[in-house]
């Protein structure tokens, strides 16, 4: 009697789980660009290029999604200062994002903590897997132009289950100018390659600092790395971002309305990136030579 009730216990988490597949593969026909916004380290500012592309884009009148699947330390949230939560679908087990504006939608797993935004979220693998395939499975978003997924530094669980969950997903991956990131960024070009992961190109943030008082830039982290890397490796550096102190002010306050400053160095640089990211995307230009791809 125990054998059988495991069997149908294995054999309803396995139809569960088709089921799932298949309610994954509906929703993802609906989404038209699916763009991983990764990183090989922490702090290089992934999730603030992450929250910055979806609303330029958004504010270009595409239909935006971003989902924050960096499920220890989500930050999406707090960088767009939002305060709502999912609401309820229009079937039943369903649920809708939370709207940041009238077309773009956010879920993040910091959206579901109620009041206690601090609580550490302690998973294992299966589970993180679980809640991503539901971020795409039991979300209702609307037919979009552009999902955005924010992933966690390194080449773990979360850009695995992407991979694996979102097979026409293509990386955008953001890196500083130093070695040391330069290093990891390396690792995360191997990892697409390997998951057969076209990349959009490469995101070089902290690009410098335009002094306040002479107007000369301030190379703090070294100068060209992203550049120099890109070259090497056969990819594209969709753009170099400086370091603007409003911007940081404003990402605390989850005020995105430097985007809308045209007198600001970095929003003019952004802006450029985010117009060679609709150019490629548009094109469907072939973004990672055969060579590259097997090495």
């Amino acid at each position: 009697m125990a054998k059988e009730n495991k069997s149908c216990a294995f054999n309803n988490q396995q139809d569960q789980h088709q089921q799932q597949d298949i309610e994954i593969n509906e929703r993802l026909h609906h989404i038209q660009n699916k763009i991983l916004v990764m990183s090989g380290k922490g702090g290089v500012g992934k999730s603030s290029v992450a929250a910055y592309l979806s609303v330029a884009l958004a504010k270009k009148g595409f239909k935006v999604g971003l989902m924050d699947v960096d499920l220890h330390g989500p930050s999406i949230p707090r960088l767009l200062g939002l305060k709502g939560t999912i609401g309820p679908g229009t079937q039943s087990g369903k649920a809708h994002p939370v709207k940041y504006l009238p077309n773009m939608e956010v879920i993040s797993i910091e959206t579901l903590m109620g009041e206690n935004k601090d609580m550490a979220t302690i998973w294992r693998g299966p589970l993180k897997i679980g809640v991503i395939r539901q971020f795409i499975a039991d979300i209702e978003w609307m037919d979009l132009d552009y999902m955005i997924i924010d992933a966690p530094p390194g080449t773990g669980d979360e850009p695995l289950t992407v991979a694996q969950t979102i097979p026409d997903a293509r990386a955008l991956i953001v890196t500083t100018p130093q070695e040391i990131s330069l290093a990891d960024v390396r690792k995360s070009i191997n990892f697409c390659r390997q998951v057969h992961m076209e990349i959009l190109g490469i995101v070089e943030n902290m690009s410098g600092l335009k002094c306040p008082h002479c107007g000369k830039m301030i190379d703090i982290f070294k100068t060209h790395g992203g550049m120099l890397t890109a070259k090497k490796e056969g990819l594209k550096l969709l753009g170099s971002l400086p370091f603007e102190p409003e911007v940081v002010s404003n990402g605390d306050a989850g005020n995105m309305s430097f985007l809308d400053n045209d007198q600001l160095l970095i929003t003019q640089e952004f802006n450029k990136t985010v117009d060679e990211i609709v150019k490629l995307t548009e094109t469907k230009e072939a973004l990672v030579p055969e060579t590259q791809k097997d090495k």
